[in-house]
């Protein structure tokens, strides 16, 4: 959406394809056309009439279609389907991060994997398919990882990374200019991981981690906002460490209730097992000047490099000790807030990712009027 709405600021017409129902949406509002669940014979012609072709992850079909009317192809790598069937580089088996099973043509490792959680045909055909989707990455004009990290896992050809961007909720203010979005350091001290509620994100890591400073005699809270699969195992586990008085969860929240449910947090936490591919949550919050404590995991390490606090991924008494040096020096909430905005603002913004998406595609079609552009969002 930012994106296709910062085009459009720079009179590029955008045309923006998507399987997502409008549900109670006003399409045209946006000052983009889009076109929404269309079939074959009119995907094709909308890939005839454009400039230029640019996928929101690499979608098998249309970047076989691309290909065959010979349109510049940019495809945007926000996962690993490129590499892994899964495209989580999660080997399912033993919940750990997979030591490039497909890179390295262990392919009954990836079938295993697959077939830990559906049946060995569909395995099969979705390792199958994953070859013919890296055969067609390496065709495409340009491949776009959203993290060094990312590009040094997928390793393809004419590769450029471009780090998403966001618009700022502050305005261009300081963090520390007394902004009401601004977090503050209350009492007692609290913290937040914000996401879905799923095994990959490491959860059990972090309620450990706070029995451990509870069990030292720490006064903090910690909310859980958010909701998913492993809700109901992670209030189990409260109970079970006596966490109740200190640790709440709030469901899924979005729009003004997430920022209020905000608004008293210091710090948010983020402790994925998986390799991250940027960590968009992340980036939101130290675009608030919020200070962020993070598992040092591909791109989430990345983002929140030398302004944030790292410990390694799955390491309860590592995290437990990030927690604990917050508590025992609060200060460094609003110093590493400050330097976390102010990385934001370097890497993250809307108009840096729109000003490097232009110049990529002026560059690719060899001219400088403003192109059209077919942009697909991922199913």
């Amino acid at each position: 959406m930012l994106l296709a709405q910062g085009l459009t600021e720079r009179a590029v017409r955008v045309t923006l394809v998507t399987k997502t129902p409008a549900g109670g949406m006003d399409d045209t509002r946006l000052p983009f056309r889009i076109v929404r669940q269309p079939r074959l014979p009119v995907l094709w012609r909308l890939f005839r009439t454009t400039d230029l072709i640019h996928l929101a992850g690499p979608c098998l079909l249309p970047m076989l279609m691309g290909l065959a009317c010979r349109k510049p192809l940019v495809l945007e790598h926000h996962g690993y389907q490129a590499v892994c069937p899964n495209g989580l580089l999660l080997y399912e088996p033993t919940k750990t991060v997979c030591p490039d099973h497909f890179m390295a043509h262990r392919y009954h490792k990836c079938l295993k994997c697959n077939a830990s959680t559906m049946p060995w045909t569909k395995s099969v055909l979705d390792v199958s398919l994953v070859l013919l989707r890296r055969w067609a990455c390496q065709r495409a004009a340009v491949n776009l990882p959203i993290s060094q990290h990312v590009s040094s896992r997928i390793r393809l050809s004419r590769s450029k990374v471009i780090y998403y961007g966001i618009m700022d909720p502050m305005g261009g203010r300081s963090a520390s200019t007394g902004d009401r979005t601004a977090p503050s350091i209350p009492t007692p001290m609290t913290y937040a991981y914000v996401g879905r509620l799923v095994s990959e994100k490491g959860l059990p890591i972090l309620l450990l981690a706070a029995s451990q400073l509870l069990e030292q005699g720490y006064n903090f809270r910690l909310k859980m906002i958010g909701d998913g699969p492993e809700r109901a195992n992670l209030e189990t586990m409260v109970a079970g460490f006596g966490l109740q008085s200190c640790v709440g969860f709030t469901g899924q929240l979005q729009g003004d209730a997430l920022h209020r449910a905000l608004e008293e947090v210091s710090v948010v936490v983020m402790p994925s097992l998986w390799e991250e591919t940027a960590g968009l949550a992340a980036i939101e919050q130290m675009m608030r000047g919020r200070m962020v404590i993070a598992s040092n995991i591909g791109g989430l390490g990345e983002v929140v490099d030398g302004v944030g606090l790292k410990f390694a991924p799955g390491d309860a008494a590592g995290l437990a000790s990030c927690l604990r040096r917050v508590l025992d020096d609060p200060g460094l909430v609003e110093v590493l807030g400050r330097k976390a905005r102010q990385r934001a603002l370097e890497l993250f913004l809307q108009q840096r990712m729109v000003a490097e998406h232009l110049a990529l595609y002026r560059e690719l079609l060899g001219d400088s009027s403003p192109p059209s552009i077919f942009a697909s969002e991922e199913a």
